[in-house]
């Protein structure tokens, strides 16, 4: 019987089918594999007296990691133009699942509700900030094809939107609206921190698409003065200020966490205790496996291992950057702009509260943090970036 002849790839499938970006994909699994060792470390005196189990933490973690690096590289084959389409359903999905989280299936924890409860535990910000960034790309990198709209002169209203629609308001007012929906129903549980991480990757889209930056310095002078108005009108967000301000003068109360976290990073010194030894990590640091793992990073590692924990991260950046510039098309890069923003920025709040340089938001380490769900959309995050990166041109040569 003769063997049926192989299909030709068509150029689409040719191009999935390039070679990985090695810089970033070896960034991403060195910072993993060192997350995962001081997660473990951190957790370790926790879990023993709380749940009896030392691993309780780890043995959790390491298996969404397992999960979410076959997710990275099962996303990287994907050909990425299969996110454009999905961008749609993503977000309209992002915002029911942000409705969901008010009604009976949502879970409180620590006076804010920001999960969700359906089979397993999660926060559906997680899905927004991706889902904003993949729909903002999508659409906009249509955008140096499309016509201006151009409405009659011969009204008052038509001359008015022309002018609008001359200065770009009209095209901003979609993502303008999107943007606010999903701030206000993120600042209603209350998540300041995922608001944050929320505008910033879909302003990053905006800059990187063009959109003229003065628009940017309106919307940053608006939006800060909305989230004033919030945190002076909000005693959740008020007491957070006050804290940042003085944490000592409530050292003993709710300035606890923040000044624990000083004297670890303090004490680590230039080369640390040793990975392993911290003091802070005993039950003085509450949940030092979650946001306040940096502390213990320090503590151990000292300001040498700190130092090289924050240069990974901004290779990892710089990496992701690079890529965004020799992406093949406009999505691509767009895309990548977002999701490494998304990540910077997180890096940044992060070291920020633990340091106290800004007040406690309540945000989580990348790929340092406990939390399965989220470093799962974190590597699948890093797999859409893989994904782009096979389809990067390669270099000429005369």
């Amino acid at each position: 019987m003769a063997r049926k002849p192989k299909r030709d790839l068509t150029v689409e499938e040719q191009l999935a089918r390039g070679p990985l970006d090695l810089p970033f994909l070896m960034l991403v699994l060195l910072l993993l594999g060192i997350g995962l060792i001081m997660m473990f470390s951190a957790s370790y005196a926790t879990a023993y007296y709380t749940d009896g189990d030392p691993l309780v933490y780890i043995s959790r973690q390491a298996l969404f990691g397992a999960v979410g690096v076959v997710g990275m590289f099962v996303v990287s084959k994907i050909n990425y133009q299969t996110f454009r389409w999905m961008s749609m359903p993503a977000l309209i999905g992002s915002i029911v699942l942000l409705v969901l989280v008010f009604t009976p299936l949502g879970v409180t924890h620590n006076q804010a509700r920001r999960w969700l409860k359906l089979g397993i535990e999660f926060q559906p910000s997680e899905f927004a900030k991706i889902a904003v960034i993949l729909f903002f790309a999508a659409r906009l990198s249509k955008r140096d094809t499309e016509k201006r709209k151009r409405y009659k002169n011969r009204t008052f209203t038509g001359r008015m939107l022309n002018r609008l629609e001359r200065v770009g308001f009209l095209e901003l007012v979609p993502y303008g609206a999107i943007l606010l929906l999903v701030a206000a129903l993120m600042l209603k549980q209350p998540h300041m921190s995922g608001t944050i991480l929320v505008l910033a990757g879909g302003a990053s889209v905006l800059f990187a698409a063009g959109i003229h930056w003065g628009w940017f310095v309106a919307g940053i002078t608006g939006v800060g003065g909305l989230l004033w108005i919030v945190i002076t009108l909000t005693p959740y967000m008020t007491n957070r200020i006050n804290l940042w301000l003085d944490p000592w003068s409530q050292r003993q109360g709710l300035g606890y966490q923040t000044v624990q976290s000083l004297i670890a990073i303090g004490s680590g010194g230039m080369l640390g205790r040793g990975l392993g030894n911290s003091i802070q990590k005993m039950l003085y640091i509450p949940e030092p496996e979650n946001d306040f793992v940096f502390p213990i990073v320090v503590e151990e590692l000292g300001f040498v291992g700190g130092l090289v924990v924050l240069v990974l991260f901004a290779l990892l950046i710089l990496r992701g950057y690079w890529l965004a510039l020799n992406a093949r098309d406009k999505f691509g890069a767009l895309t990548i702009v977002g999701i490494i923003t998304l990540l910077a920025v997180q890096v940044f709040l992060n070291i920020g509260v633990v340091t106290n340089l800004i007040p406690n938001t309540g945000i989580s380490l990348p790929f340092f943090s406990y939390g399965g769900t989220a470093l799962m959309i974190q590597l699948g995050e890093m797999g859409m970036v893989l994904s782009i990166s096979r389809q990067i041109p390669p270099p000429k040569h005369d």
